[in-house]
Protein backbone atom coordinates (compact mmCIF):
# COMPACT_ATOMS: atom_id res chain seq x y z
CA UNK A 1 0.00 0.00 0.00
CA UNK A 2 1.22 3.45 -0.91
CA UNK A 3 -0.41 6.46 0.70
CA UNK A 4 1.30 9.10 -1.42
CA UNK A 5 -0.67 12.34 -1.48
CA UNK A 6 -1.45 13.29 -5.07
CA UNK A 7 -1.41 16.80 -6.41
CA UNK A 8 -5.19 16.66 -6.79
CA UNK A 9 -5.65 15.63 -3.15
CA UNK A 10 -3.39 18.46 -2.03
CA UNK A 11 -5.37 20.97 -4.09
CA UNK A 12 -8.69 19.73 -2.71
CA UNK A 13 -7.43 19.92 0.89
CA UNK A 14 -6.15 23.45 0.31
CA UNK A 15 -9.44 24.54 -1.25
CA UNK A 16 -11.39 23.18 1.74
CA UNK A 17 -8.91 24.82 4.14
CA UNK A 18 -9.24 28.20 2.42
CA UNK A 19 -13.04 28.05 2.39
CA UNK A 20 -13.18 27.11 6.08
CA UNK A 21 -10.74 29.83 7.07
CA UNK A 22 -12.92 32.37 5.30
CA UNK A 23 -16.46 31.19 6.07
CA UNK A 24 -16.13 29.06 9.21
CA UNK A 25 -13.33 30.16 11.53
CA UNK A 26 -14.68 33.70 12.25
CA UNK A 27 -17.93 32.22 13.62
CA UNK A 28 -16.79 29.08 15.48
CA UNK A 29 -17.24 30.28 19.07
CA UNK A 30 -20.31 32.36 18.29
CA UNK A 31 -22.13 29.36 16.82
CA UNK A 32 -20.92 27.09 19.62
CA UNK A 33 -22.18 29.41 22.35
CA UNK A 34 -25.72 29.72 20.97
CA UNK A 35 -25.89 26.23 19.43
CA UNK A 36 -26.53 27.67 16.00
CA UNK A 37 -26.74 25.26 13.08
CA UNK A 38 -25.38 27.34 10.14
CA UNK A 39 -27.55 26.12 7.28
CA UNK A 40 -26.29 28.93 5.06
CA UNK A 41 -22.75 27.58 5.34
CA UNK A 42 -23.84 24.17 4.09
CA UNK A 43 -26.28 25.21 1.40
CA UNK A 44 -24.45 28.25 -0.03
CA UNK A 45 -20.79 27.37 0.51
CA UNK A 46 -20.10 23.70 1.26
CA UNK A 47 -22.66 22.39 -1.24
CA UNK A 48 -21.42 24.40 -4.24
CA UNK A 49 -17.83 23.48 -3.29
CA UNK A 50 -18.64 19.77 -3.61
CA UNK A 51 -18.14 19.05 0.10
CA UNK A 52 -21.60 17.55 0.60
CA UNK A 53 -21.31 15.04 -2.23
CA UNK A 54 -17.64 14.11 -2.04
CA UNK A 55 -18.23 10.43 -2.84
CA UNK A 56 -21.25 10.91 -5.11
CA UNK A 57 -20.54 10.36 -8.83
CA UNK A 58 -20.66 13.44 -11.04
CA UNK A 59 -23.69 12.10 -12.91
CA UNK A 60 -25.71 12.61 -9.71
CA UNK A 61 -24.31 16.08 -9.01
CA UNK A 62 -21.46 15.02 -6.76
CA UNK A 63 -17.71 15.57 -6.79
CA UNK A 64 -17.00 11.96 -7.80
CA UNK A 65 -14.00 11.59 -5.51
CA UNK A 66 -12.67 8.74 -3.35
CA UNK A 67 -12.18 8.08 0.33
CA UNK A 68 -8.73 9.68 0.55
CA UNK A 69 -10.19 13.00 -0.61
CA UNK A 70 -13.17 12.48 1.67
CA UNK A 71 -10.95 11.91 4.70
CA UNK A 72 -8.89 15.03 3.96
CA UNK A 73 -12.10 17.08 3.59
CA UNK A 74 -13.37 16.01 7.02
CA UNK A 75 -9.94 16.56 8.59
CA UNK A 76 -9.62 20.11 7.26
CA UNK A 77 -13.08 21.10 8.52
CA UNK A 78 -12.61 19.45 11.93
CA UNK A 79 -9.23 21.13 12.48
CA UNK A 80 -11.23 24.35 12.73
CA UNK A 81 -14.56 23.12 14.13
CA UNK A 82 -15.49 19.60 15.17
CA UNK A 83 -19.20 20.44 15.11
CA UNK A 84 -19.24 21.34 11.46
CA UNK A 85 -16.94 18.42 10.67
CA UNK A 86 -19.47 16.10 12.32
CA UNK A 87 -22.32 17.48 10.23
CA UNK A 88 -20.34 17.16 6.99
CA UNK A 89 -19.47 13.56 7.93
CA UNK A 90 -23.03 12.56 8.87
CA UNK A 91 -24.49 14.09 5.72
CA UNK A 92 -21.97 12.44 3.40
CA UNK A 93 -21.46 8.99 4.85
CA UNK A 94 -24.81 8.20 6.48
CA UNK A 95 -27.81 9.71 4.69
CA UNK A 96 -26.25 10.36 1.28
CA UNK A 97 -23.98 7.33 1.54
CA UNK A 98 -26.89 4.99 2.34
CA UNK A 99 -28.85 6.14 -0.72
CA UNK A 100 -25.74 5.93 -2.91
CA UNK A 101 -24.96 2.40 -1.74
CA UNK A 102 -28.44 0.88 -1.69
CA UNK A 103 -30.77 3.09 -3.71
CA UNK A 104 -31.99 2.06 -7.15
CA UNK A 105 -31.33 4.24 -10.19
CA UNK A 106 -34.61 6.15 -9.89
CA UNK A 107 -34.00 6.84 -6.19
CA UNK A 108 -30.43 8.00 -6.81
CA UNK A 109 -31.57 10.45 -9.48
CA UNK A 110 -34.41 11.64 -7.29
CA UNK A 111 -32.45 12.40 -4.11
CA UNK A 112 -28.69 12.45 -4.66
CA UNK A 113 -28.46 15.66 -6.77
CA UNK A 114 -30.28 17.62 -4.06
CA UNK A 115 -28.13 16.17 -1.28
CA UNK A 116 -24.81 16.38 -3.13
CA UNK A 117 -25.22 20.03 -4.08
CA UNK A 118 -26.41 21.22 -0.68
CA UNK A 119 -29.96 22.01 -1.76
CA UNK A 120 -30.97 19.42 0.83
CA UNK A 121 -29.34 18.45 4.12
CA UNK A 122 -29.51 14.78 5.07
CA UNK A 123 -30.24 12.91 8.32
CA UNK A 124 -29.89 9.21 9.21
CA UNK A 125 -32.00 7.62 11.92
CA UNK A 126 -31.17 4.31 13.59
CA UNK A 127 -30.84 4.96 17.34
CA UNK A 128 -33.86 5.02 19.65
CA UNK A 129 -34.27 6.08 23.30
CA UNK A 130 -33.90 2.49 24.54
CA UNK A 131 -31.88 0.95 21.72
CA UNK A 132 -28.42 2.28 20.96
CA UNK A 133 -25.99 -0.51 20.14
CA UNK A 134 -28.85 -2.98 20.69
CA UNK A 135 -30.55 -1.96 17.45
CA UNK A 136 -32.46 -5.21 16.92
CA UNK A 137 -34.76 -4.29 19.83
CA UNK A 138 -35.98 -1.13 18.10
CA UNK A 139 -39.58 -0.18 18.75
CA UNK A 140 -40.11 2.23 15.85
CA UNK A 141 -42.30 0.28 13.43
CA UNK A 142 -43.79 0.40 9.96
CA UNK A 143 -46.89 -1.49 8.87
CA UNK A 144 -48.02 -1.85 5.28
CA UNK A 145 -51.36 -0.42 4.16
CA UNK A 146 -51.90 -0.83 0.43
CA UNK A 147 -48.97 0.78 -1.39
CA UNK A 148 -47.95 2.81 1.65
CA UNK A 149 -46.15 2.09 4.89
CA UNK A 150 -47.27 3.76 8.12
CA UNK A 151 -44.40 4.63 10.48
CA UNK A 152 -44.74 5.15 14.23
CA UNK A 153 -42.10 5.69 16.88
CA UNK A 154 -39.21 7.93 17.93
CA UNK A 155 -35.57 8.09 16.89
CA UNK A 156 -33.05 9.99 18.99
CA UNK A 157 -29.52 11.46 18.77
CA UNK A 158 -30.18 12.24 15.12
CA UNK A 159 -27.78 14.70 13.48
CA UNK A 160 -29.92 17.23 11.57
CA UNK A 161 -33.07 15.81 13.18
CA UNK A 162 -34.79 19.21 12.88
CA UNK A 163 -33.13 20.69 9.80
CA UNK A 164 -32.69 17.61 7.62
CA UNK A 165 -34.63 17.73 4.35
CA UNK A 166 -34.45 13.96 3.91
CA UNK A 167 -34.24 11.30 6.62
CA UNK A 168 -33.08 7.76 5.99
CA UNK A 169 -34.74 5.80 8.80
CA UNK A 170 -34.29 2.13 9.68
CA UNK A 171 -37.48 0.84 11.32
CA UNK A 172 -38.91 -2.52 12.30
CA UNK A 173 -41.13 -4.20 9.73
CA UNK A 174 -40.85 -7.73 11.17
CA UNK A 175 -40.40 -9.50 14.45
CA UNK A 176 -38.38 -8.22 17.40
CA UNK A 177 -34.74 -9.45 17.40
CA UNK A 178 -35.01 -10.59 13.78
CA UNK A 179 -32.02 -9.22 11.84
CA UNK A 180 -34.17 -9.46 8.70
CA UNK A 181 -37.06 -7.67 10.33
CA UNK A 182 -35.96 -4.09 9.65
CA UNK A 183 -36.29 -1.89 6.56
CA UNK A 184 -34.75 1.40 5.41
CA UNK A 185 -37.06 4.20 4.27
CA UNK A 186 -36.37 7.68 2.89
CA UNK A 187 -38.76 10.25 4.34
CA UNK A 188 -38.81 13.77 2.94
CA UNK A 189 -39.28 16.77 5.21
CA UNK A 190 -42.87 17.95 5.01
CA UNK A 191 -44.31 14.45 4.91
CA UNK A 192 -47.37 14.44 7.22
CA UNK A 193 -46.56 12.65 10.46
CA UNK A 194 -42.83 13.42 10.37
CA UNK A 195 -41.96 15.70 13.27
CA UNK A 196 -38.87 16.99 15.04
CA UNK A 197 -38.71 16.46 18.78
CA UNK A 198 -36.34 17.61 21.49
CA UNK A 199 -33.08 19.22 20.44
CA UNK A 200 -30.25 18.04 22.69
CA UNK A 201 -28.24 20.53 24.76
CA UNK A 202 -24.79 18.99 24.42
CA UNK A 203 -21.38 19.29 26.07
CA UNK A 204 -19.65 19.67 22.70
CA UNK A 205 -20.44 19.60 18.98
CA UNK A 206 -22.94 22.32 19.80
CA UNK A 207 -23.17 23.83 16.31
CA UNK A 208 -24.14 20.43 14.92
CA UNK A 209 -27.83 19.92 15.52
CA UNK A 210 -28.82 16.72 17.36
CA UNK A 211 -32.53 16.08 17.84
CA UNK A 212 -35.32 13.54 18.07
CA UNK A 213 -37.19 12.44 14.94
CA UNK A 214 -40.79 11.45 15.63
CA UNK A 215 -43.12 9.46 13.38
CA UNK A 216 -46.85 9.68 14.09
CA UNK A 217 -48.86 7.71 11.51
CA UNK A 218 -46.34 8.91 8.96
CA UNK A 219 -47.33 7.53 5.55
CA UNK A 220 -44.47 6.72 3.22
CA UNK A 221 -44.91 5.30 -0.32
CA UNK A 222 -43.35 1.90 -0.96
CA UNK A 223 -41.09 3.39 -3.64
CA UNK A 224 -39.23 5.13 -0.79
CA UNK A 225 -37.87 1.80 0.50
CA UNK A 226 -34.13 1.40 -0.04
CA UNK A 227 -33.37 -2.09 -1.30
CA UNK A 228 -35.82 -4.76 -0.20
CA UNK A 229 -38.10 -5.09 2.80
CA UNK A 230 -36.12 -6.73 5.61
CA UNK A 231 -32.67 -5.57 4.48
CA UNK A 232 -32.47 -2.50 6.71
CA UNK A 233 -30.28 -3.92 9.47
CA UNK A 234 -27.73 -5.43 7.10
CA UNK A 235 -27.63 -2.18 5.14
CA UNK A 236 -27.11 -0.16 8.32
CA UNK A 237 -24.15 -2.31 9.38
CA UNK A 238 -22.48 -1.79 6.00
CA UNK A 239 -23.17 1.96 6.11
CA UNK A 240 -21.62 2.12 9.57
CA UNK A 241 -18.44 0.47 8.26
CA UNK A 242 -17.90 3.54 6.09
CA UNK A 243 -19.25 5.83 8.80
CA UNK A 244 -16.49 4.68 11.14
CA UNK A 245 -13.93 6.05 8.67
CA UNK A 246 -15.82 9.36 8.85
CA UNK A 247 -15.66 9.54 12.64
CA UNK A 248 -12.02 8.46 12.58
CA UNK A 249 -11.30 11.32 10.16
CA UNK A 250 -13.28 13.68 12.38
CA UNK A 251 -11.19 12.52 15.34
CA UNK A 252 -7.98 13.04 13.38
CA UNK A 253 -9.01 16.58 12.45
CA UNK A 254 -9.83 17.55 16.04
CA UNK A 255 -6.58 15.99 17.30
CA UNK A 256 -4.59 17.82 14.64
CA UNK A 257 -6.29 21.10 15.47
CA UNK A 258 -5.42 20.67 19.15
CA UNK A 259 -1.87 19.63 18.27
CA UNK A 260 -1.21 22.56 15.95
CA UNK A 261 -2.59 25.01 18.50
CA UNK A 262 -0.34 23.44 21.16
CA UNK A 263 2.81 23.69 19.04
CA UNK A 264 2.11 27.34 18.25
CA UNK A 265 1.39 28.18 21.89
CA UNK A 266 4.44 26.31 23.20
CA UNK A 267 6.70 28.33 20.94
CA UNK A 268 5.13 31.65 21.94
CA UNK A 269 4.46 31.20 25.66
CA UNK A 270 7.46 32.06 27.83
CA UNK A 271 8.18 31.00 31.40
CA UNK A 272 11.45 31.31 33.29
CA UNK A 273 12.85 33.42 30.47
CA UNK A 274 12.29 30.98 27.60
CA UNK A 275 9.54 29.41 25.47
CA UNK A 276 7.86 26.51 27.23
CA UNK A 277 8.62 24.41 24.13
CA UNK A 278 12.19 24.24 25.46
CA UNK A 279 11.08 22.28 28.51
CA UNK A 280 11.25 18.53 28.22
CA UNK A 281 7.85 18.05 29.87
CA UNK A 282 6.22 20.03 27.06
CA UNK A 283 8.34 18.71 24.19
CA UNK A 284 7.62 15.12 25.28
CA UNK A 285 3.87 15.83 25.27
CA UNK A 286 4.14 17.24 21.75
CA UNK A 287 6.25 14.26 20.62
CA UNK A 288 3.68 11.81 21.97
CA UNK A 289 0.82 13.74 20.37
CA UNK A 290 2.55 13.78 16.97
CA UNK A 291 3.32 10.05 17.10
CA UNK A 292 -0.19 8.94 18.04
CA UNK A 293 -1.78 11.29 15.50
CA UNK A 294 0.46 9.84 12.76
CA UNK A 295 -0.52 6.31 13.82
CA UNK A 296 -4.20 7.29 13.69
CA UNK A 297 -3.80 8.63 10.18
CA UNK A 298 -2.16 5.43 8.94
CA UNK A 299 -5.00 3.32 10.32
CA UNK A 300 -7.52 5.62 8.64
CA UNK A 301 -5.72 5.54 5.30
CA UNK A 302 -5.56 1.74 5.45
CA UNK A 303 -9.34 1.54 5.92
CA UNK A 304 -9.92 4.20 3.23
CA UNK A 305 -7.73 2.29 0.79
CA UNK A 306 -9.74 -0.90 1.33
CA UNK A 307 -12.99 1.05 0.94
CA UNK A 308 -11.78 2.58 -2.32
CA UNK A 309 -10.99 -0.89 -3.62
CA UNK A 310 -14.39 -2.24 -2.47
CA UNK A 311 -12.70 -4.71 -0.12
CA UNK A 312 -14.04 -5.85 3.24
CA UNK A 313 -12.87 -3.39 5.88
CA UNK A 314 -15.06 -4.00 8.93
CA UNK A 315 -12.09 -4.72 11.21
CA UNK A 316 -9.89 -1.98 9.75
CA UNK A 317 -12.55 0.74 9.97
CA UNK A 318 -13.36 -0.27 13.56
CA UNK A 319 -9.65 -0.15 14.45
CA UNK A 320 -9.30 3.28 12.86
CA UNK A 321 -12.38 4.64 14.61
CA UNK A 322 -11.45 3.14 17.98
CA UNK A 323 -7.84 4.27 18.02
CA UNK A 324 -8.30 7.70 16.39
CA UNK A 325 -11.18 8.65 18.67
CA UNK A 326 -9.32 7.67 21.83
CA UNK A 327 -6.23 9.57 20.62
CA UNK A 328 -8.47 12.56 19.88
CA UNK A 329 -9.71 12.72 23.48
CA UNK A 330 -6.22 12.15 24.88
CA UNK A 331 -4.56 14.73 22.60
CA UNK A 332 -7.21 17.35 23.37
CA UNK A 333 -6.64 16.77 27.08
CA UNK A 334 -2.89 17.16 26.61
CA UNK A 335 -3.48 20.38 24.69
CA UNK A 336 -5.46 21.85 27.59
CA UNK A 337 -2.63 20.86 29.92
CA UNK A 338 -0.03 22.56 27.71
CA UNK A 339 -2.10 25.75 27.67
CA UNK A 340 -2.52 25.59 31.44
CA UNK A 341 -5.10 27.99 32.82
CA UNK A 342 -5.59 29.59 29.42
CA UNK A 343 -6.61 26.19 28.06
CA UNK A 344 -9.56 26.24 30.42
CA UNK A 345 -10.96 29.44 28.92
CA UNK A 346 -12.97 30.08 25.79
CA UNK A 347 -10.43 32.66 24.64
CA UNK A 348 -8.24 29.86 23.29
CA UNK A 349 -9.29 27.06 20.90
CA UNK A 350 -8.28 23.96 22.88
CA UNK A 351 -11.18 24.25 25.32
CA UNK A 352 -13.56 23.57 22.44
CA UNK A 353 -11.44 20.78 20.97
CA UNK A 354 -11.57 19.17 24.42
CA UNK A 355 -15.37 19.34 24.61
CA UNK A 356 -15.92 18.25 21.01
CA UNK A 357 -13.52 15.32 21.21
CA UNK A 358 -15.57 13.13 23.56
CA UNK A 359 -18.35 12.57 21.06
CA UNK A 360 -15.88 10.71 18.84
CA UNK A 361 -15.57 7.84 21.33
CA UNK A 362 -19.37 7.53 21.53
CA UNK A 363 -20.97 8.34 18.16
CA UNK A 364 -21.47 5.63 15.51
CA UNK A 365 -20.50 2.94 17.99
CA UNK A 366 -18.70 3.41 21.29
CA UNK A 367 -15.07 2.42 21.81
CA UNK A 368 -16.34 -0.67 23.58
CA UNK A 369 -18.47 -1.65 20.58
CA UNK A 370 -15.47 -1.14 18.28
CA UNK A 371 -13.52 -3.61 20.42
CA UNK A 372 -16.39 -6.09 20.15
CA UNK A 373 -16.30 -5.72 16.35
CA UNK A 374 -12.50 -6.01 16.17
CA UNK A 375 -12.43 -9.05 18.45
CA UNK A 376 -15.24 -10.76 16.56
CA UNK A 377 -13.53 -10.20 13.21
CA UNK A 378 -10.22 -11.58 14.49
CA UNK A 379 -11.71 -14.61 16.24
CA UNK A 380 -14.44 -15.59 13.77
Amino acid sequence: MEFVTTENQTMIAQAVRDLCERELRPHVMEWDEVQHMPLDLFKNHFGPAGMLGVLVPEEYGGAGLGYFEYVSTIVEVAKICGSIGLSVAAHNSLCTGHILQFGNEEQKRRWLPKLATGEWLGAWALTEPNTGSDAMRMKCTARKEGKEWVLNGTKCWITHGKSGDAVVAIVRTGELLDSKGMTAFVIERGTPGLKAGKKENKLGMRASETAEVIFEDCRVPEENILGQVGEGFQQAMKVLDGGRISIAALSLGIARGAFEASVKYAKEREQFGQPIANFQAISFKIADMATRIEASELLILQAADLKNRHKKMTKESAMAKYYASEVCVWASNEAVQIFGGYGYTKDFPVEKFYRDSKLCTIGEGTSEIQKVVIGREILR
